[in-house]
């Protein structure tokens, strides 16, 4: 699973952060978190082809989080896409999306089909699966986590030799899931292949105060992405505008023993993010501040 930060600014776009926008691959496919002014110019300096995307979700209807939308769509339209994209989002984001298709002369030369999703919805694409919560934010707001579906078990190569199964073609027909006889007994994939192992998770927060909701979508997760966009000393503004504090989101990666908290939606007032940075570390040592275009690829551990 590779996470492509091409904007971890929040609220406009300032001299060395653009507005919130994310993009990740799982295999062949890539899905999109947010997609504020400017995204087409970011991928664009990214790895990610933006012919590519298969799905865009959308966290809520704040003009930083979805004004891209037109522009990209267009540049997909003039750059020859003819495949169907996909946009979720909160409600409101269909009517949204139909409005921006039917701005001056604007044209798409192919199908963009927009739905609102609510709390609790589930996408599910091919090898993985994108969920949502409400998050706590002072409009309509989701969070999202993309699961990669489960992977087989680790493949036993003594019980294999002990059962007499000979290495090359029924090793890898035994862990494509297929059975296989050897003198004339039958061995199924469950005599050497282990249980079966979780995918990878990442959880992208969006705009949101730290609340119960997407600390549970996050619990155990490999990668959070969440809203830090002030430090403590501006708590009382974070809470008022519906963010959290790089604290905050600290405590709440802590809480939920994910793997490594990302740090976004920068408040552009920041030119320097190292006491951002050292408040988290202070309560989650595997923080860190994203910045745009930073390339990030999740692992098994």
């Amino acid at each position: 699973m590779k996470i492509v930060f091409l904007g971890t600014g929040g609220t406009y776009p300032s001299k060395i952060r653009n507005v919130s926008s994310l993009a990740v691959q799982v295999g062949p496919d890539v899905v999109m978190f947010d997609c504020g002014e400017g995204t087409q110019r970011q991928l664009m300096h990214s790895p990610v082809s933006f012919m590519r995307i298969r799905a865009i979700f959308i966290s809520h209807l704040h003009a930083d989080h979805f004004l891209g939308l037109a522009g990209l769509i267009q540049s997909m339209s003039l750059n020859g896409r003819t495949e169907r994209l996909l946009v979720f989002g909160p409600r409101g984001t269909k009517d949204t999306v139909t409005a921006m298709l039917d701005l001056g002369y604007f044209k798409s030369q192919f199908d963009v089909d927009a739905k609102d999703i609510g709390s609790g919805a589930s996408v599910d694409f091919d090898a993985f699966a994108v969920e949502t919560v409400r998050s706590s934010h002072t409009i309509p707001s989701l969070a999202y986590a993309i699961q990669e579906k489960s992977r087989p078990g680790r493949f036993n190569l003594e019980r294999a030799k002990s059962l007499g199964v000979p290495e090359g073609p029924m090793y890898r027909a035994l862990q494509e899931g297929s059975s296989v006889t050897v003198d004339g007994k039958v061995v199924v994939p469950g005599d050497v292949m282990g249980k079966e192992r979780p995918g990878l998770r990442m959880v992208y927060s969006g705009d949101t105060r730290p609340c119960e909701a997407v600390a549970k979508l996050a619990t155990g997760a490999d990668a959070l992405v969440h809203d830090s966009t002030l430090d403590s000393s501006h708590s009382e503004l974070a809470a008022e505008f519906g963010h959290s504090t790089a604290a905050e989101a600290a405590e709440l990666a802590k809480a939920a023993n994910v793997k490594r908290l990302y740090l976004v939606h920068i408040s552009p007032r920041y030119d320097d993010c190292k006491a951002l940075e050292a408040e988290a570390r202070r309560i989650f040592p595997d923080s860190i501040v994203a910045n745009d275009l930073d390339v990030v690829e999740i692992r098994y551990r």
